[in-house]
């Protein structure tokens, strides 16, 4: 009778541990499909761009759109839920990485202050004129956000501290559409731009970082007018990066306290957010080889290119149409109004 119980007591420990892997390795069987399809549409996309030109991130959106029929399918649901939050979260952390506090000190405190407010008036504006349009404040701070601070990459931050809806998610979905264009046209029309206003190097790089919306077509447009410039440029638009930081803790305190948000709370600090900030200031140190911080900005950006095409898969081009024409002029009157900001403090301080 002792050798029963004596023999119960390993049986009851491997029944334990059976359910204890039972429990988890399903998990990654059942995320595994969906995460899969996201990154196999995520490297046609990175295929297309690299062969035909054109933008990523608008390739994966649209490819993962061209999957939505997928979008309810048993094997794949999970996964692509999963990238679309987990992932673009661990991409949008890892962009930290591209950032020095150095960087942001050599534009100057002039330049700073300018971005700074142009970030802050562009959001402000962006939820006033979302009012003026009649349109939910979720819009205008999604959309103020994105042509503020860094196109798509900061509509997929904000939008990860916003309630979690179908309509947040689809809007998010039309202001990475929207941005991206934008940022396009930008990167053809600034350089000219700023051109007929007769600005210096100096400033030209401060309009181009601070008004272009998308960090690969502000290297682009620089670089079209020399290597200074596309220099200078490249770290004005960090430093509108670098606002990420406190302008999504701010919203995620706002929409977690009920700021006109319904859904799910989103937690007090978000755990991307803070990897986002010790990256900057690991980098900051030193302590990261260059190496290493291009490898890390690499992976950002595939991990946003899969999230964005596990996005689009979840969404249809119809329920983009049904978001009518506002949407659209609040991102083109933003952007408008964000050149107009930067502009006209260049003209007036230099």
């Amino acid at each position: 009778m002792h050798m029963q119980q004596a023999s119960e007591v390993p049986n009851n420990t491997v029944r334990k541990m059976r359910l204890y892997f039972a429990q988890r390795i399903p998990q990654w069987q059942i995320l595994w499909p969906g995460v899969l399809t996201a990154i196999t549409i995520g490297l046609a996309a990175a295929f297309v761009a690299e062969h035909q030109g054109g933008p990523r991130l608008l390739y994966a959106l649209f490819f993962g759109m061209a999957f939505n029929f997928a979008a309810t399918g048993e094997k794949v649901k999970a996964g692509i839920e999963f990238t679309s939050r987990q992932i673009l979260r661990f991409g949008v952390a890892l962009t930290g990485v591209r950032i020095t506090l150095d960087q942001i000190a050599s534009i100057g405190p002039v330049s700073i202050s300018m971005v700074i407010a142009g970030v802050v008036l562009t959001i402000l504006f962006g939820v006033l004129l979302g009012r003026l349009l009649r349109r939910p404040l979720i819009e205008g701070v999604l959309t103020g956000g994105a042509v503020a601070i860094c196109g798509a990459s900061a509509a997929l931050a904000i939008s990860a501290v916003l309630p979690r809806n179908e309509e947040n998610q689809r809007f998010t979905l039309f202001t990475v559409v929207g941005v991206t264009t934008l940022s396009t046209v930008a990167m053809i029309t600034y350089p000219a731009l700023a051109n007929f206003f007769g600005l210096d190097p100096n400033s030209t790089a401060i309009f181009l970082g601070g008004t272009i919306h998308d960090v690969a077509q502000v290297v682009a447009a620089g670089n079209m007018i020399s290597p200074q410039v596309g220099d200078g440029a490249t770290f004005v638009k960090l430093t509108r990066v670098a606002m990420l930081l406190p302008v999504v803790a701010v919203l995620s305190l706002i929409f977690r306290n009920g700021g006109g948000g319904q859904g799910a709370k989103p937690p007090l600090l978000p755990g991307f957010l803070v990897g986002f900030a010790a990256l900057i200031a690991i980098n900051s140190m030193g302590w990261i080889p260059q190496w290493a911080v291009q490898g890390a900005t690499s992976l950002s950006s595939w991990c946003l290119v899969v999230s964005i095409a596990a996005l689009g898969v979840k969404t249809s081009f119809q329920q983009l149409a049904t978001l009518g024409w506002r949407p659209v002029l609040l991102l083109v009157t933003e952007t408008l109004f964000l050149a107009a900001l930067i502009m006209g403090g260049l003209i007036l301080t230099h």
